[in-house]
């Protein structure tokens, strides 16, 4: 098919434009042959016309369809070209926020200038082991090509990472390096790869700086090549760098700044440390502060400073060689700051003591004024003569600033030497990968020498990339054995020949420079007159003589040759580099310039522009005299040239992987994509070039498979056949007649460009014409049944609107009639109101006009009534008037008669008051005055009663005075005689009275105030009750409102406490399953660091070739459960040496039994705290001695005394035991003088005596415990010893209150005195009664206790009746054992007793510590002491027995019984089995060899039943307890569990083996359990199996070791289980296709991915349900606990889950509706698994459930507000970053989808910002859940359990 053929109407085309490079456009009509222009509309609207060159008459670019815009590989596009790949870059970029794109080999990387969290370990994870095509592009999919290649075709790598400055190139070439380390990890322990990741700050701080164009720009390129062992682990690292920036140093453009080391330097010069260099701020020194911008936004140089200085000391940078490169980083600052002074045009000088240059020459050790002569002078040499010649100013200043760009480069130099020093490895290395961060090409407004070196490096690595391009596609060919024809691609090897060859650019330049008088512009002649003309690429400029033009293979690059010959040269006198090397202070000054002296690497020649460091790892052999001045003549161009050419050697040698980063615009702003700075990059980084190489062959290549599978809808059932390779050809050939346009290869079909686009457009254009044909099927029968439903309802409307009809026109004529009849009763009832109306109104007028005129009469009557009214009081006014007028003056004539008359009068009785009667009168009269006021006072002083009460001495003189007054009348009435004394005491009886008269009118006036103030009271009172009343009905209101909001809270606050139970009870579930997890995974790290160090130990011992003879080193550490639980004998006494002799087998073992091991820690953990505790209370008891010393010193003999008992009862068990030694010995001694027969005869005095012996021995341990218990009691005792003295207190203070109420005499003492004793007896009361509580709570302790002690009483009593049927050998164990769970007990009563006083409570464990500790002790010692009496008596026992043969007819029934030492075999009837396997201690190897290590699980599974090997050992293991042997129970143990951990160790891949193993480990573990003797787990027992329970010895130790056996087992079986299902899961799940037909496959790239359509060797979902059939079955079978297997099926699930998430998160290819239907479909299929298994409850579903919601939000609408919050509600497993990650990557697959907006992901971002989850993005694929292991027990019975022959266990018998 034509191409033209493509050009129809609505085809979309790219037509070129000045702003967006490219534009899209749509045709308005077709496009025919011939045709000069097309009409075209733009996606604005616009229409226009485009012209077609009249030449060409190309036609513009076509657009590649929707379905294949933002493709992860460029080459996967259709129509290959420069539009399409910038639309698709930017279509990822923008909408997708991807910066990653493939290009064919070349990963193009776009700088986001944003920090994106796609760099993490759970991402370097999701892409190791994977594919490159497999995952969406990344700079680690390319590192883990390399690192696969490198290790699969054992050939070296290299990583090319390019682009211009600010594209990225360093942060990419950074994170390759990293996925390194982490992935590969470091063959030794010196942590390689982080010395190879801190190399990367100390570079980037000497040799990155700000730029323009960047704020962390690289001004070298290097090479980093990270070498590998066989293991292909990181040993090392070599560095090589090229092209220095000298010039940066001393010179800046405006708005840079120089390396990154100088501004950190000045940042930090307040340190101590810096004092000496004497450094400032960055605008203080010139060579800081010319670019005008000395910060960084947000870089902060002083903690840089931090960063760098720590990446020296990892590297081995010491603090002394980090303070010299300082010291020469300032040194070159200061001589920045060196300023001359002109003399005259030829000479200069520096000022007298310039302080920079002192501070320079200080810092350097050189001497002042040699330094300061050779910066102003240079040594001329002849051949005859040395001349010193003064330079210009101008010349000074250049070389100052080429002494400080050399000083520079040497320490650069320097610094990367110790680098490759600190990262070289003394393995040696197997293989490396190189990491290239080289620059770009470059092309500025003014381009110099620099820019030409850099050009010339990119034409290389482009031609490098060019020939790989080429290679590959030509190896493709050959490998589909499809015919090749030569693809004309762009060489640029014409360019490199005009730089490099022979009179080439870099040849006349360096002939240049050996000329005397050389210059710029003579070179310039020289390259027109060579090149100009003869060169196509060469040009020369039309407005310049002194430049040149090359056609470069990215674009024409103008060079001005100003400054060429200098840099080249690169000139430095040499008289200052002397001066630098007689520096006698300094010597790493010295190292800098010691390489001078000898022969230099081609490479190691400093440019002026730019220096070039070769690789200082290798050292150049020795030179010969004269060699070093003739390598130092070598030009910079020289230099570089052969550097170059060592690196394409180097990649030439390797694999290249290709990185190209892109900056997206010019000024960092974050993903913002400017079309024409990227086109620019894409054409100079070989992007399109790539491009153009593939378009021009067969760019597009199918497998037939996927072709089959794509196009089979352009196919007929007849055309389908068996062979899809022919079913393709067919097709094709029907489809396109050209056939030149595709090939057949053997794998693949292959494309020419647009062909693809072709069938994409057929296949559209038949499901079009498909889905017309159903959309007019559907669209005609839903129209039909529209049509039958509207018939059916217009006929039901007929029949409703007629009887409607109907029924309205009677009620038309009902209404008729009504209303006739309304009508009439209307007519008259208005007629009749009408009437009435009527009526009233004139009734009402003449009412109103009658009254009218009745009120007027009675007006004017009422008028004439007042007139009359108002005349009689004005005569009656008048007439009083002048009546008082007339009585006022009789009245006045009245008074002045009277007085006149009065006057008279008063002068008689002034005569008559002097006669003696007249006193007789008045004192008659006084009399009854005085009684008068006596009665009133009476009666006053009974209405006042409450006021006499104030007023009490008052009355009382008011009584004595009337008494007094009495008397005297009495005598007056007796004797008149004494008249004279009476009349006198009448005087004062007056005045007495006119006194009590100003009283009583006081009392009554304050009687008066009282009472008001009553009044008021009482009213305020009734107010304040009726506000009261108010308050109260207030009050009660509010109560009734708070009981019912009370009562609603408290119901809120029930609700809220359950959830917030719930909630708890969660949270305690996840800290459970975290714990458990943490403890799990530290088993898991033990367990494989012991794997380590086994494999290290076989290792060592297969280096070791003849193994010392008669050495065998056994190993300190032999599992897990020996290293925990094992502790040495502590018998150390040198009597204790007979019994070790005898008993070397206790001695050796690595296991002790549990209660001795659990008691030693309880010991060491009791003693710490018993120390700290002790500590404590002794500061206490500091404190409170000096309070406490008269106390003590009143009670000397009671505290004496208990001291001395306690003493007296220790002493007293000391003795006993001293005693009971003596009377060993002397028994000993006995036996040993009487030795007859008859004396040791069991029937004997004396063996009857060493029987007392021995029982008392057993009695004694028993008495022991008593005493332990009375000093127990002793010890509380002497805690309430101390009482407090308050009733002495109280008692002393009551006397001394009544010897001072005797000393009181005035009222007032008395009356305080007495509320002072009122509230002393409150005081007392209150502590008599508070003493009185806690005596009554001591009291209900004491009960309590003695309760308690009964009740010990009666288990010491039911222990001891135990003990006496044990064996003696197990009764201290057994007695310790009590005691210990006794104390337990104790100790928690205790801790609950003392909860709320905490004082109480440690004072009680410090008394429990005390007396724990003394117990300890005293048990060691009878302990000893039992151990020496039992090898005493075993030997007399022996002695016994040899006497007891002859004399067995005299011993009574009783003796034997009696007998405690001698163990006597009870014979048991025939077939009466208990349970038990006996074996012997040296069949013991033979067992666990049979039974475990060559046990074959698939063979016992079958034929025998469930956990028969765990039964087995159980049962040997009872037989052990039931001899008391426990030196074969822990031998036996112990041999168990490491016969488990080998046979894991060496079958630890295969399934059955490891799951075989979990279930008889759990069983085994269970059977310890079950019969270990503890209620919890005999409740399900039959009375049976209760007897079967171990007797001897409490194996709890020994569970929790079979415990953590069983998680690590479980572990590994996940392990081997993720092994199994990893490479299933992602075909399966996610890649095949289980649901045919649903989506569509799309055009692959060069970096295929797996294919999704089942292959034979693809796995898909019934794969991975065969598998878990598999597992479930063997586990089953194994007889595997239930809850285990729900278990380790939820683990499963995870995995599964898991996996599939993070490679859909990592897939752009897999997150479309339709694979969103498979994967719920897929997961519906794994349900339907866990229903048929019952094992839905195992929580394996809830693991899927991210999964389910990820899938489901690939199908859900995705376009409105209610799509978004139905998103944020549905995803609620998922985290936001998840959320948005499937919305940018979701992409149609077929054209009847829709992308998702931005605006749209924009609003599920804001809606989710408040979620608080996780940032990371991928889930842990490598959690596992904490594994719990519930109890089961098991109902066989262990007597019926038969052991089969084919096990080979014929040396064990049942017992």
């Amino acid at each position: 098919m034509a191409v033209s053929e493509l050009y129809t109407k609505y085809a979309r085309v790219w037509i070129p434009d000045p702003e967006e490079v490219w534009k899209s456009a749509e045709l308005l009509k077709d496009y025919k042959q011939g045709d000069k222009v097309i009409q075209l509309r733009l996606e604005e609207g616009k229409e226009l016309e485009y012209c077609l060159d009249p030449k060409t008459k190309e036609l513009p670019p076509l657009r590649n369809p929707d379905i294949l815009v933002g493709e992860n590989d460029l080459t996967a596009l259709s129509y290959l070209h420069e539009p399409a790949v910038l639309h698709n870059l930017k279509v990822r970029f923008i909408d997708s926020k991807l910066i990653y794109t493939y290009c064919g080999i070349v990963l193009v990387a776009i700088n986001p200038y944003e920090q994106l969290p796609i760099y993490g370990e759970d991402i370097i994870n999701a892409y190791s082991g994977q594919n490159m095509g497999d995952m969406d592009p990344h700079i680690f999919a390319v590192a883990e090509e390399a690192y696969k290649q490198m290790a699969r075709d054992e050939r070296n790598q290299s990583i090319i990472v390019s682009g211009e400055s600010g594209a990225g190139k360093t942060v990419s070439a950074k994170y390759a390096m990293r996925y390194f380390a982490t992935v590969s990890g470091s063959a030794s322990e010196a942590n390689v790869e982080e010395k190879v990741l801190a190399s990367n700050p100390i570079m980037e701080s000497i040799g990155n700086a700000k730029t323009t164009r960047n704020d962390n720009s690289s001004r070298f390129g290097k090479y980093i090549e990270i070498g590998f062992d066989k293991r292909y682990r990181i040993i090392g690292a070599n560095m090589r760098t090229y092209l220095l920036e000298k010039s940066r140093v001393v010179f800046q453009a405006e708005e840079e700044r120089n390396y990154h080391i100088f501004y950190q330097l000045c940042a930090s010069a307040a340190l101590p440390e810096f004092k000496t260099l004497r450094l400032g701020n960055a605008n203080y020194f010139h060579y800081t502060k010319q670019g005008g911008s000395p910060v960084i936004d947000g870089i902060d140089d002083a903690k840089e400073m931090v960063h760098t200085r720590q990446a020296c000391t990892l590297l081995g940078i010491n603090d002394l060689y980090q303070m010299g490169i300082f010291r020469i980083l300032a040194g070159i600052l200061h001589l920045g700051n060196v300023g001359f002074t002109s003399r005259d045009a030829d000479s200069c000088t520096i000022p007298h003591k310039h302080e920079p240059l002192a501070i320079f020459c200080d810092l350097m050790g050189v001497e002042y004024q040699e330094m300061s002569h050779w910066l102003c002078h240079r040594k001329l040499a002849t051949a005859s003569e040395t001349y010193i010649k003064p330079i210009s100013k101008l010349q000074a200043i250049n070389a100052r600033d080429a002494l400080a760009k050399h000083i520079y480069a040497k320490l650069f130099n320097w610094i990367v030497d110790h680098v490759n020093k600190a990262l070289h490895s003394t393995i040696k290395q197997h293989s490396f990968i190189g990491v290239l961060d080289i620059y770009g090409f470059e092309t500025f407004e003014i381009n110099s020498f620099e820019q030409f070196c850099i050009n010339y490096a990119n034409e290389k690595l482009q031609q490098q990339f060019n020939m790989h391009v080429f290679k590959l596609e030509q190896e493709e060919y050959m490998k589909e054995q499809i015919p090749w024809t030569l693809i004309d691609f762009y060489d640029n090897q014409p360019c490199i020949n005009l730089i490099e060859a022979k009179l080439g650019i870099l040849d006349l330049l360096d002939e240049e420079c050996k000329m005397p008088k050389g210059s710029d512009d003579s070179w310039a002649q020289k390259l027109y007159n060579t090149h100009l003309k003869k060169c196509a690429l060469f040009e020369k400029p039309r407005m310049s003589n002194k430049a040149f033009i090359i056609q470069h293979f990215a674009d024409k690059v103008e060079y001005q040759c100003e400054g060429f010959l200098e840099k080249n040269k690169d000139t430095v006198y040499e008289e200052q580099i002397k001066v630098l090397k007689s520096s006698k202070k300094f010597k790493m000054l010295l190292e800098l310039f010691q390489d001078e002296e000898k022969a230099l690497s081609p490479t190691s020649a400093t440019p002026s522009g730019r220096t070039l460091l070769s690789r200082t790892a290798v050292k150049p052999a020795k030179a010969k005299p004269g060699q070093a001045s003739k390598e130092h003549k070598k030009t910079v161009g020289h230099q570089f040239r052969n550097s170059l050419h060592l690196l394409m050697e180097t990649l030439n040698a390797t694999t290249p992987h290709y990185v190209r980063c892109i900056k997206p615009n010019d000024f960092k702003f974050p993903f913002t994509f400017d079309e024409k700075r990227a086109v620019q990059q894409l054409r100079a980084c070989g992007v399109l070039e790539t491009i153009r190489i593939s378009a021009a062959g067969f760019p597009s290549r199918w497998t037939y498979q996927e072709f089959f599978s794509r196009y089979r809808v352009l196919m007929k059932q007849k055309d389908v056949l068996s062979d899809r390779k022919q079913t393709c050809k067919n097709l094709l050939e029907n489809l396109i007649l050209n056939k030149d346009k595709y090939q057949f290869g053997k794998t693949k079909i292959f494309f020419r460009a647009g062909q693809v686009a072709y069938l994409e457009k057929i296949r559209a254009d038949k499901l079009r014409v498909a889905c017309i044909r159903i959309q007019k099927t559907i669209r005609g029968w839903l129209m039909r049944k529209k049509y039958l439903r509207m018939r059916k309802a217009a006929i039901t409307i007929q029949r409703y609107v007629r009887g409607y009809q109907a029924r309205c026109y009677a009620k038309f004529l009902r209404r008729t009639r009504a209303a006739i009849i309304i009508q009439k009763f209307q007519r008259m009832y208005v007629v009749r109101k009408r009437y009435h109306l009527m009526r009233a109104a004139t009734i009402m007028l003449q009412s109103l006009l009658r009254g009218y005129i009745a009120r007027n009469k009675y007006q004017r009557m009422l008028r004439e009534h007042k007139a009359i009214i108002i005349q009689k009081h004005v005569r009656g006014w008048l007439a009083r008037v002048c009546y008082h007028r007339s009585l006022k003056a009789i009245v006045y004539l009245q008074c002045c008669y009277r007085r006149m008359m009065a006057k008279r009068e008063l002068k008689k009785l002034k005569i008559e008051a002097r006669s003696v009667e007249r006193y007789k009168k008045l004192n008659i009269g006084m009399e009854n005055k005085i009684m008068q006021l006596q009665r009133k006072v009476d009666e006053q002083n009974k209405d006042y009663k409450s006021l006499l009460e104030k007023l009490t001495n008052l009355e009382t003189t008011y009584n004595t005075e009337t008494e007094k007054l009495r008397s005297d009348v009495e005598r007056l009435r007796v004797s008149e005689e004494e008249a004279k004394n009476a009349t006198n005491r009448v005087n004062t009886l007056q005045e007495e009275i006119t006194r009590l008269r100003k009283e009583l009118h006081q009392t009554q006036s304050e009687k008066k105030t009282i009472e008001e103030w009553a009044d008021k009271y009482k009213q305020e009172t009734e107010q304040l009750v009726s506000e009261l009343k108010e308050q109260n009905t207030l009050l009660k209101k509010e109560k009734e409102e708070l009981n019912r909001l009370i009562h609603d809270q408290a119901k809120e606050m029930t609700e809220t406490m359950e959830k917030k139970l719930v909630e708890e009870t969660k949270q305690l579930e996840l800290d459970l399953n975290d714990e458990r997890l943490r403890y799990q995974n530290l088993l898991n790290e033990f367990s494989r660091l012991e794997e380590r160090y086994e494999d290290l130990k076989d290792e060592v011992n297969l280096m070791v070739s003849i193994p010392k003879p008669g050495h065998k080193r056994t190993d300190s550490t032999h599992s897990s459960n020996e290293s925990e639980y094992t502790f040495s004998s502590e018998i150390t006494e040198t009597e204790d040496l007979p019994l070790r002799m005898e008993e070397p087998s206790e001695k050796k073992a690595p296991l002790d039994m549990s209660l001795f091991l659990k008691l030693q820690k309880r010991v060491t953990e009791l003693e710490q705290e018993k120390q700290s505790l002790q500590d404590e209370l002794d500061r206490k008891e500091e404190q409170a001695l000096r309070t406490k010393t008269r106390e003590e010193e009143e009670r000397p003999p009671m505290r004496g005394a208990e001291l001395e008992y306690e003493s007296l009862k220790r002493q007293e068990l000391e003795s006993e035991n001293k005693k009971l030694k003596n009377e060993l010995n002397e028994l000993q001694k006995a036996l040993l003088e009487k030795s007859s027969p008859e004396v040791t005869a069991p029937g004997a005095p004396a063996y009857r005596v060493l029987l007392e012996q021995l029982t008392s021995v057993s009695e004694e341990l028993e008495v022991r415990k008593e005493e332990v218990l009375i000093l127990r009691s002793q010890l509380v005792s002497q805690k309430e010893a101390i009482q407090p003295k308050e009733d002495k207190n109280t008692m002393t203070d009551s006397t001394i209150l009544l010897e001072d109420v005797q000393k009181m005499k005035d009222k007032g003492e008395i009356a305080q005195a007495y509320i002072g004793l009122k509230e002393t007896n409150r005081l007392l009361e209150s502590q008599l009664q508070s003493q009185k509580k806690s005596h009554d709570n001591e009291l209900e302790a004491l009960r309590g206790e003695i309760q308690s002690l009964k009740e010990e009483n009666n288990r010491q009593q039911q222990l001891l009746a135990q003990n006496l049927q044990l064996p003696p050998e197990a009764r201290i164990e057994a007695s310790l054992q009590h005691e210990i769970t006794r104390l337990t007990n104790e100790n928690l009563f205790y801790e609950e007793l003392y909860a709320d006083d905490p004082m109480k409570y440690q004072s009680y464990r410090i008394s429990l510590y005390k007396r724990m500790i003394d117990l300890m002790e005293q048990l060691e010692k009878q302990d000893k002491t039992v151990r020496k009496l039992k090898k005493q008596l075993k030997v007399f026992a022996k002695k016994i027995g040899e006497l007891e043969v002859g004399q067995m007819e005299n011993i009574s029934p009783g003796q034997i019984i009696d007998e405690p030492i001698r163990p006597v075999n009870i014979p048991r009837k025939e077939k009466d089995f208990q349970g038990m396997l006996e074996y012997k201690k040296d069949d013991e190897p033979k067992l666990v060899k049979y039974l475990i290590l060559d046990l074959k699980p698939r063979g016992v599974a079958v034929n025998l039943i469930p956990g028969l090997p765990a039964y087995i050992l159980f049962m040997c293991v009872r037989h052990a307890d039931y001899l008391n042997d426990d030196q074969k129970v822990r031998s036996l143990l112990t041999s168990t569990i490491n016969g488990i951990k080998k046979v894991l160790k060496k079958r630890g891949d295969d399934f059955e083996t490891v799951s075989f193993w979990l279930s008889n480990t759990c069983r085994f573990l269970h059977c310890l359990k079950q019969y270990s003797g503890e209620e919890g787990f005999m409740k399900h027992n039959t009375p049976r199996q209760n007897e079967h329970c171990l007797t001897n010895f409490d194996l709890a130790e020994y569970r929790q070791v079979l415990s953590d056996l069983a998680i690590q087992i479980y572990q590994q079986l996940i392990r081997v289980l993720e092994n199994i299902l990893q490479p299933m899961i992602v075909s399966g799940m996610l890649e095949h296709e289980t649901i045919q037909g649903v989506s569509g496959v799309k055009p692959p790239g060069l970096r295929k991915r797996t294919s999704s359509i089942a292959d034979e060797g693809t796995y898909t979902l019934d794969s991975i349900i065969r598998q878990l059939n598999t597992f479930h079955f063997v586990m089953c079978q194994h007889g595997m606990d239930p809850e285990l297997i729900k278990q380790v099926i939820k683990q499963t699930f995870y995995i599964t889950g898991a996996v599939t998430l993070n490679n859909l998160l990592l897939r752009k290819d897999m997150c479309s509706w339709s694979k969103g239907m498979q994967i719920r479909y897929n997961v519906s299929q794994l349900e339907e698994w866990l229903r048929d298994k019952n094992l839905m409850n195992s929580g394996a579903k809830e693991t899927l459930e991210p999964l389910i919601q990820a899938a489901q939000l690939l199908q859900v609408k995705k376009k409105t507000d209610e799509d978004a919050e139905a998103i944020c509600s549905m995803c609620n497993a998922l985290t936001t970053a998840q959320i948005v990650k499937v919305l940018n990557l979701y992409t149609p697959v077929n054209e009847f989808e829709e992308r998702v907006s931005i605006s749209f992901i924009r609003t599920i971002q804001m809606r989710l910002r408040d979620r608080k989850d996780s940032p990371q993005l991928l889930m842990d694929a490598k959690h596992i859940f904490p594994v719990t292991f519930p109890f089961n027990p098991s109902s066989l019975a262990l007597e019926t359990i038969q052991i089969p022959a084919s096990l080979g266990l014929a040396f064990i018998s049942r017992v």
